[in-house]
């Protein structure tokens, strides 16, 4: 059990804060045990804090590099012993993806900010969660890390929104997370975009793969780098011009319109068939039952998918160096499948990693 809770505690990376004073600056004040200025430049981009429209966005969350950032905004009231700051952050860096976890973590040393008006409190409770896994703190609230599992996070968000949003139009969705494809999303609003991007790797259960989530990404010159380092990628944004920006994305999905677009050069692999249409059916079929929760939909999508990895089967023999699976590409071509099918198979084959080099 130690041994566990070791392994859960261990994913924490860093605490931070970030002030806004009575003057409008907004500084990076505080943090343990230390950061980069990339990291740290980054983070001052994605606290609310340095928008110029004055939004207040009390949690948001990201990926950057494989470091996930969780950032909580609050205002400061008049009772606080903070009387030269009018708003402050406290950002969680952590290798895993996990927003109730560090929520609910966030929120608590916010609060002891509030009354101390010194990070040491702050300090003390993220070194007491890193290596205990539990802050314990009467008036504040009490945090305990093995209450939040992962899968939860997993299965947070609600397939049963995107598919009552976009109906048959989700299968292009599922197509594209299959075939390991770029997907940029835009909304003006953060959380917006975050609800919605969160959901989508569950499409493709099977892999249980959320570091292909990007759900906070800027127009901005290292984030673009990073992201397109990445195979295939869910990517938020909340700046319109992202849609300008084709060399970003395979499918572009525009939540306020509620449209999906398959880009030119993504046509071929993403073309459409029997295949496909059998899947967008079960998709809608699943999600529009009342009797069933997100959770059940996911399976049903899930059972679903490893079906066409069934039909994969046939075609896959052993590579000569023995180690893995490859397709058997002329084998498929004999089986005489739909064009669609047929192509799609083969993309699915490339995205795997089994065709013949």
């Amino acid at each position: 059990m130690a041994a566990e809770e070791a392994a859960d505690t261990q994913l924490m990376l860093g605490v931070g804060l970030i002030e806004k004073d009575t003057n409008g600056e907004v500084l990076w004040v505080w943090c343990y045990p230390s950061t980069t200025a990339t990291l740290r430049n980054l983070l001052l981009r994605k606290c609310c804090l340095t928008d110029e429209n004055q939004l207040l966005h009390p949690f948001v969350f990201g990926q950057y590099r494989r470091t996930w950032f969780y950032i909580t905004t609050v205002e400061v009231p008049d009772s606080s012993v903070l009387k030269k700051v009018t708003h402050f952050s406290i950002v969680l860096t952590a290798k895993d993806f996990n927003p109730e976890k560090y929520a609910a973590f966030t929120r608590i040393l916010c609060r002891m900010y509030l009354k101390y008006g010194s990070p040491v409190k702050m300090m003390e409770s993220y070194i007491a969660v890193l290596t205990k896994g539990i802050c314990q703190s009467e008036e504040n609230g009490s945090f305990l890390s093995k209450d939040f599992d992962a899968r939860k996070a997993y299965l947070a968000g609600s397939i049963k929104d995107i598919v009552s949003q976009f109906g048959m139009e989700t299968v292009i969705l599922h197509t594209a997370l299959m075939l390991k494809k770029r997907i940029v999303v835009y909304h003006p609003k953060i959380e917006a975009v975050q609800e919605f991007t969160r959901t989508l790797p569950a499409l493709v259960w099977h892999r249980q793969d959320w570091t292909i989530l990007h759900s906070y990404v800027h127009l901005n010159a290292e984030e673009l780098e990073a992201l397109q380092v990445c195979t295939g990628y869910i990517a938020g944004f909340v700046d319109s011009e992202v849609s300008n920006r084709t060399e970003l994305y395979d499918v572009f999905v525009n939540l306020a319109d509620s449209e999906i677009t398959i880009a030119p050069l993504a046509k071929e692999a993403m073309t459409m068939g029997k295949l496909h249409k059998e899947m967008g059916q079960l998709i809608v079929q699943s999600a529009e039952d009342p009797e069933k929760s997100d959770s059940q939909v996911i399976q049903d999508i899930s059972i679903k998918t490893k079906e066409i990895f069934t039909n994969l089967a046939p075609f896959s023999e052993v590579s000569g160096d023995g180690e893995k699976l490859v397709l058997n590409f002329e084998a498929l071509k004999q089986r005489r499948f739909p064009p669609a099918t047929e192509n799609f198979l083969y993309h699915l084959a490339a995205a795997e990693q089994m065709l013949k080099i």
